[in-house]
């Protein structure tokens, strides 16, 4: 018999106390415990007669993989859907979750594969306005409007689909819980639930997944260990590009990303991202340089901006979009001690255009020279990209793959490059048409962009 009790839950951790807390002590999470009612099961006594098995003769065999006719979506789980594998997609509200995940079944639908769209929050009238909007049209795609979870396990088992979604997981609720939906103990048992469903019926189903206001997915972190693929769909809202990115991928890598373009109608693949992203650049304005930023086995070039201006507060203001903030505020020490140029005392904005966030540390060549040309009022060359990674000491290191980055450069008409001196000695690449500038410090590379600016 199971015992029913109280208790005061975390809702961002899962932590339990048996009265209310005002901070959480596990994640220090202020008015994040709700009362839920619980109940505590006797353990099953049973034995899966399973035996250890010696490593060699583990059977390994490559899973087949489902092609979704998006090839952006393929990119960024691996070469397609592995069927049996559970997939959370997380974004901003109206970033475009559900309309990429709709067209993506009615793509897979035409290839004659069986999927079920469940809508949790959306009526089927809803659901029907935007595939009409999407061009939705095969009849092996099917809609399930059902918000409780045990409807919705019945349905997977009856009706087979090869590849099934949830939208949303936090408007499923169990009813055998008397906690409301998007609670810790709902979503553990939803998700619990809902993944051991595509497990057992070899299925693959994607879940989409509301984020908090940080950005990160509503619910404990117990969800994303849960499943296999966490997608996360980014983007500004003032801008027409999203960016779909993996932050957990157990059959691919978590370094690619896929680029798509919000039209009137749908999300459309950008086959070129780098020539999107640079489509608007000024060519002759200051604080303006193009960086080739690594994307796993993807390079895009990037438009980074640096606006610096002096401040008429106490202390300066450093606003960054798109870009490490801890990144520029190195930068802007090591340019000011290093290569002599006095930004300390100014306001400095810095912003990766085109809505993409740019991480890799090889980006740093060129944050440097938009800062430099903003502060000099100078601008660099157009027809130059930048990348390399500027350490504390002043020095430029070198940066995995600068072939990848040239050519794609070469590609878009580009005529030269600032690189690490070091990536220039092992550069196995020739080209009498491409300039290659190899730097050594950031003095070398100030007075090389612009003489007389450096120490």
């Amino acid at each position: 018999m199971s015992k029913d009790k109280v208790q005061f839950i975390c809702q961002s951790c899962g932590y339990r106390s048996p009265k209310w807390l005002g901070r959480c002590p596990e994640c220090q999470g202020w008015d994040t415990f709700a009362a839920e009612s619980v109940s505590r099961p006797e353990k099953p006594r049973g034995n899966s007669g399973s035996v250890p098995i010696p490593f060699p003769e583990i059977q390994a065999d490559g899973e087949a993989r489902i092609k979704t006719g998006i090839e952006e979506v393929d990119r960024v789980l691996g070469g397609g859907i592995v069927p049996g594998s559970v997939i959370l997609i997380g974004g901003d509200p109206g970033i475009g979750k559900s309309t990429l995940v709709l067209q993506l079944l009615n793509q897979l639908a035409r290839r004659k594969i069986k999927c079920l769209y469940v809508s949790g929050e959306e009526s089927a009238a809803q659901v029907r306005l935007r595939g009409e909007r999407l061009g939705v049209d095969s009849p092996l795609l099917y809609l399930y409007p059902e918000t409780s979870l045990e409807p919705i396990l019945a349905q997977f088992s009856s009706f087979s689909p090869q590849v099934a979604t949830v939208d949303s997981i936090q408007s499923v609720n169990s009813d055998e819980l008397e906690s409301p939906p998007g609670s810790f103990s709902q979503l553990r048992t939803v998700v619990d639930g809902l993944v051991s469903a595509a497990k057992t019926g070899g299925f693959a189903l994607f879940l989409i997944g509301h984020v908090t206001k940080e950005g990160a997915i509503a619910g404990p972190k117990l969800i994303e260990h849960l499943v296999d693929t966490v997608l996360y769909l980014e983007g500004d809202s003032s801008s027409p590009y999203r960016i779909l990115r993996a932050v957990k991928n157990r059959f691919g890598s978590t370094n690619e990303i896929g680029v798509f373009e919000m039209t009137e109608s749908s999300l459309a693949e950008v086959k070129n991202p780098s020539a999107a992203f640079l489509a608007e650049r000024p060519l002759d304005a200051p604080g303006s340089a193009v960086t080739a930023s690594l994307e796993g086995t993807r390079p895009v070039l990037v438009e980074i901006q640096a606006l610096t201006t002096s401040t008429p507060f106490g202390i300066p203001r450093r606003n960054v979009i798109g870009l490490d903030p801890n990144r520029l505020n190195l930068l802007v020490a090591v340019l000011d001690k290093r290569g002599g140029l006095a930004l300390s005392g100014q306001d400095i904005f810095a912003n990766a255009a085109g809505g993409i966030r740019v991480t890799e540390p090889a980006s740093d060549l060129a944050l440097a020279a938009a800062l430099a040309s903003s502060f000099s009022g100078i601008p660099v060359d157009p027809d130059a990209i930048f990348f390399g990674e500027i350490g504390l000491a002043g020095e430029i290191r070198g940066v995995t793959q600068p072939e990848i980055r040239i050519q794609e450069a070469r590609r878009l008409g580009f005529k030269g490059c600032f690189l690490p001196l070091s990536n220039q000695n092992r550069l196995q690449y020739n080209d009498k048409n491409f300039q290659v500038t190899g730097v050594k410090n950031i003095s070398d590379f100030l007075n090389t962009l612009f003489p007389g600016k450096g120490k």
